[in-house]
């Protein structure tokens, strides 16, 4: 423990037992003999918080001989028991074969009856036998025959876990580094750890420690998910043990600040929050100056605003134009508006509709306030319902949702036409959500915190970060304004093909709208609109986790649909497993009209 001090470590991974200690527990054994090393060779503060045990290697739970099978797990339960009684924090288990049936019944057996102390198994990046395939020790019939990958074999022990929370993943990185996309299916995994063998490192001119630079884009990669670095095995370089965690730590420095967006969204990185309900719910003073702070969708919006203004035939001629702001929270857009209309030297009568009462107070001080609101208008009413003489030339809107029309934009401005003349604008004009199938452990796992199954069918607003998209998006729903078609309800079904295996979660789901010809404002990862904060993806979890084989497609179906008091979202996946449609007839989740 001092020399571990001295090297500016955090902890050190330790064997609970000698790994000579190949005992006999069915025999009894000798209860004069310790078992370990006492506890009170350190400080029961440092058992917790600077040591890591590591799970004897020699136990083999899914062998031939069922006498060493039954030991093994009498030997497990002996090694976390001890563990326990030092509280410590994690213990690394042995890395799972794909015959590991047995083992996860082990495991999961001490896991429920375990509590504080998190279970790290152990997965090389690449298993021995990909290794000789990377090296071309084997043909290519005999790697049909014999690949045994080590993703495939974690995915199988966490299943048979049935994908328990404190069941993480230690990743041992290998010499050889494999592509991308195989890489990135480990980000939706659970990994506390990284174990870097010192055999991976080079040595540089003056003698120090370095990884290749496949090796540091890995590491460096890892960095941005908070997981931790073990160095593993005897030193092979002169300058000692400390090398190493000086080298890791320059490391960990050239990893680029984060922007002042990233920064700004950390706080909700994996973090779920339920989706606004605009209709039933009156948004806070605090909500609106959120999402006031996003001067991008204001900018998209005053371009777009601009360029009808300047561009489009129907406003051509007008002495003035007449704006319907539906929906004006505390007046944003009236703002874009009147800065627009400046721009354009154009003259506008700016009707601002809301039905927050709250709201509409902050509307009237700014009416009264401000001499560039002298043309607007202020109503307290429900834009469905208002009945007028004056017929809009523009609405402008936004009530855009991470989903596009998840917020009820389409029942809002279609329930609102009446309020357009023939041939009048609305911006936004169109909008499109898009679906992906997502892998995420972190997200799946902070589902199951809320204890409650309607929240596997729930869709939830997140900002995706331990979180990994397995294929391209496609597009779900698309509606646009005005539209002589007003009935809302769609049913979209689309395939994603998976070139390698994969857990999906749950799916992600985005939207692109378009305001005005060319003028966009979008989540839609090809076409995002940069620094724009306002939205975060949504997030449709399944139940369970599904496993989809290698060179497989699967068909997304997502259904939106309505009753005339509320709207809500169904979701399924078929393929080699078929996923249960979640949330039939809104049971667990709806938006309320």
């Amino acid at each position: 423990m001092d020399d571990a001090s001295d090297c500016m470590v955090d902890y050190v991974v330790v064997p609970l037992v000698h790994a000579r200690n190949e005992r006999d527990v069915l025999r009894g054994g000798d209860r004069n003999v310790p078992l370990t090393r006492s506890d009170l060779l350190v400080p029961a503060h440092q058992w917790s918080t600077s040591v890591v045990g590591r799970i004897s290697e020699w136990l083999d739970f899914d062998g031939v001989n069922e006498r060493t099978i039954l030991n093994s797990r009498l030997v497990l339960r002996q090694e976390i028991e001890w563990a326990l009684h030092l509280s410590l924090s994690a213990v690394i288990l042995p890395t799972p074969t794909w015959a590991c049936t047995n083992y996860a019944s082990c495991v999961l057996s001490s896991l429920l009856s375990s509590s504080g102390c998190a279970f790290w198994v152990e997965v090389p990046l690449i298993s021995s036998k990909q290794m000789m395939i990377f090296s071309q020790e084997l043909d290519d019939l005999e790697a049909h025959e014999t690949f045994d990958d080590s993703w495939e074999c974690w995915a199988k022990m966490k299943t048979l876990c049935n994908h328990h929370p404190n069941l993480h993943v230690a990743l041992v990185v290998t010499e050889n580094v494999p592509e991308e996309q195989v890489v990135d299916r480990w980000i939706g995994e659970p990994v506390r750890a990284l174990i870097l063998p010192v055999e991976i490192f080079l040595t540089n001119k003056k003698g120090f420690p370095v990884l290749s630079k496949r090796h540091q884009a890995f590491v460096k990669k890892f960095f941005h998910y908070s997981v931790q670095v073990i160095i593993r095995g005897a030193i092979r370089h002169p300058s000692g043990p400390s090398a190493y965690q000086q080298y890791i730590t320059w490391l960990w420095k050239q990893i680029p600040q984060l922007t002042e967006l990233q920064r700004f969204e950390r706080p909700y990185w994996d973090y779920l929050q339920s989706p606004l309900q605009p209709l039933m719910d009156n948004l806070e003073s605090q909500t609106y100056e959120t999402f006031e702070k996003d001067p991008v969708k204001y900018q998209k919006y005053e371009e777009a605003i601009l360029e009808a203004l300047v561009k489009d035939p129907f406003l051509k001629g007008k002495e003035q134009v007449v704006v319907m702001v539906l929906g004006a929270g505390r007046g944003p857009l009236v703002s874009a508006a009147i800065r627009a209309a400046k721009n354009a030297n154009r003259k506008l009568k700016i009707f601002a509709l809301e039905k927050n009462v709250n709201a509409i107070n902050t509307l009237l001080n700014q009416r009264d306030s401000n001499p560039l609101w002298q043309d607007v208008t202020v109503i307290s009413t429900d834009i469905r319902h208002w009945k007028t003489d004056h017929l809009a030339d523009v609405v402008i809107s936004e009530l855009l949702g991470s989903f596009g029309d998840n917020e009820l934009s389409p029942e809002c401005l279609y329930g609102a036409q009446h309020l357009m003349k023939e041939g009048g604008i609305s911006i936004p004009s169109s909008y499109t959500s898009f679906l992906a199938p997502l892998s995420s452990h972190k997200l799946y796992t902070e589902v199951g915190t809320f204890n409650n199954p309607k929240n596997y069918e729930t869709a939830y607003v997140v900002k995706f970060h331990a979180a990994h998209v397995l294929a391209p998006t496609k597009p779900c729903f698309t509606f646009q304004h005005p539209s002589k078609n007003t009935n809302c309800d769609r049913y979209c079904v689309q395939e994603f093909s998976f070139t390698h295996s994969a857990m999906v979660h749950g799916l992600a789901g985005y939207f692109d709208a378009e305001l005005y010809k060319d003028v966009h404002i979008s989540i839609h990862p090809p076409t995002s609109t940069p620094d724009m904060f306002s939205w975060f993806p949504l997030f449709f979890p399944f139940k369970t986790p599904v496993y989809i084989p290698e060179d497989s497609t699967v068909s997304v179906h997502m259904w939106r649909l309505t009753d005339g008091k509320k709207v809500w979202y169904e979701w399924s996946m078929n393929g080699p497993s078929t996923v249960p449609i979640h949330n039939a007839n809104g049971k667990s989740w709806w938006i309320g009209l």
